[in-house]
C-alpha cells in the first residue's frame, strides 16, 4: 500500500472537539515542508530542464487527474497574469477534460490512452515537457502521458507523493514528496495537494525567475488587469525609480506595463539608472 492511502495517525475523528480537528490537521501539515525540503535537489533538476525548453521556445505541460489535475490547472493559469508570458506557454491539462475542474467524472484518470490525446491536440512537440502530477504516483492517465511522451523524445517530470511510483518511473525528472499518511485516511487533497501546490509554486516562480520575468523582487511583467495590480504596478515604478506617485503613475499609464515603464524612463536618461 503506498504511504498516502496508509492508515491516519489519528482515529476517532467524530469524537474530536473542532480545537482539536484543527490543531491536529495543522499538526500533519507542519510536516509538508519538511517532505518538500527532502526533494529540492529533484526539484533543481525540473526546474532547469524546464528553463531550458522554455528558453528555447518549448511549451510546459501539466497532467493529471481529479486534485492533481485542478492544482495543474491553477498554477498554469496564473502565469500569465503573474509573469506577462503568453497563455499558451504553460497549459493544464485534466483527465475528463474542463467539465472536471468542477466536477468529477468518474474512471477519467484509468484511461490510460487519454492523456497523450489531450496532448497532442496542443501540436504538442519535442520542444515541450511535460510534467505530471499524482499525488499516488499510480494514475492510469498521468503513467499513459508520460510514457507515451517520452517515447516520442519529449522530456517528461512529474510531481508524486509516494516513493518508488510507476509515475515516478516513467519521468526523466522525477520530484517525490512524500508526505505520508493524511489526517483522513486517503484523503490527498490534504497534505498531498499541499504539497503538489507547493512545489508547483517553487517549479514555476523559480522557472519565471531564470527566465527574466523578474526584476530585484518585483513582478515587473505582470499584467494590470485590476485596481489593485495597477495600484501595485504604481508603487514597483516609485520605489524603482524613486519618483513621486503621480509621475509613476502618468507613466505606467502611458507604457501600460511597469517594466515598459522603467525601461523607458532610463533609457530617456541613461543617469537615472
Amino acid at each position: 500500500m503506498s504511504t498516502t492511502e496508509s492508515a491516519s495517525h489519528y482515529n476517532s475523528l467524530e469524537q474530536m472537539p473542532v480545537r482539536e480537528l484543527l490543531e491536529n490537521i495543522n499538526r500533519e501539515d507542519k510536516t509538508v515542508p519538511l517532505a518538500i525540503e527532502k526533494a529540492i535537489p529533484q526539484l533543481e533538476a525540473l526546474v532547469n530542464a524546464t528553463v531550458t525548453k522554455l528558453s528555447a521556445g518549448g511549451r510546459l505541460f501539466y497532467i493529471g487527474a481529479g486534485t492533481s489535475g485542478r492544482l495543474g490547472i491553477v498554477d498554469a493559469s496564473e502565469c500569465p497574469p503573474t509573469y506577462g508570458v503568453p497563455h499558451g506557454m504553460v497549459i493544464g491539462i485534466i483527465a475528463g477534460g474542463d467539465t472536471a475542474i468542477r466536477k468529477a467524472v468518474e474512471f477519467a484518470e484509468d484511461d490510460a490512452e487519454q492523456a497523450w490525446k489531450d496532448l497532442q491536440e496542443h501540436n504538442i512537440t519535442a520542444k515541450d515537457i511535460v510534467v505530471g502530477i499524482a499525488a499516488s504516483g499510480r494514475t492510469p492517465y498521468v503513467i499513459g502521458g508520460l510514457e507515451a511522451s517520452r517515447a516520442k523524445g519529449i522530456a517528461t517530470g512529474c510531481i508524486v507523493c509516494n516513493p518508488n511510483s510507476a509515475v515516478a518511473a516513467a519521468a526523466d525528472f522525477p520530484v517525490e514528496v512524500v508526505t505520508g499518511p493524511e489526517f483522513v485516511t486517503g484523503s490527498t487533497r490534504m497534505k498531498a495537494g499541499t504539497a503538489q501546490k507547493l512545489a508547483l509554486n517553487m517549479l514555476t516562480t523559480a522557472t519565471m525567475v531564470r527566465l527574466g520575468r523578474v526584476k530585484g523582487n518585483k513582478m515587473v511583467d505582470m499584467q494590470l488587469s485590476n485596481h489593485k495590480l495597477v495600484d501595485r504596478g504604481i508603487r514597483m515604478v516609485m520605489d524603482e525609480l524613486q519618483l513621486p506617485q503621480p509621475e509613476a503613475a502618468a507613466l505606467l499609464k502611458k507604457y501600460g506595463n511597469v517594466r515598459a515603464a522603467i525601461d523607458a524612463y532610463t533609457t530617456d536618461d541613461p543617469s537615472k539608472n
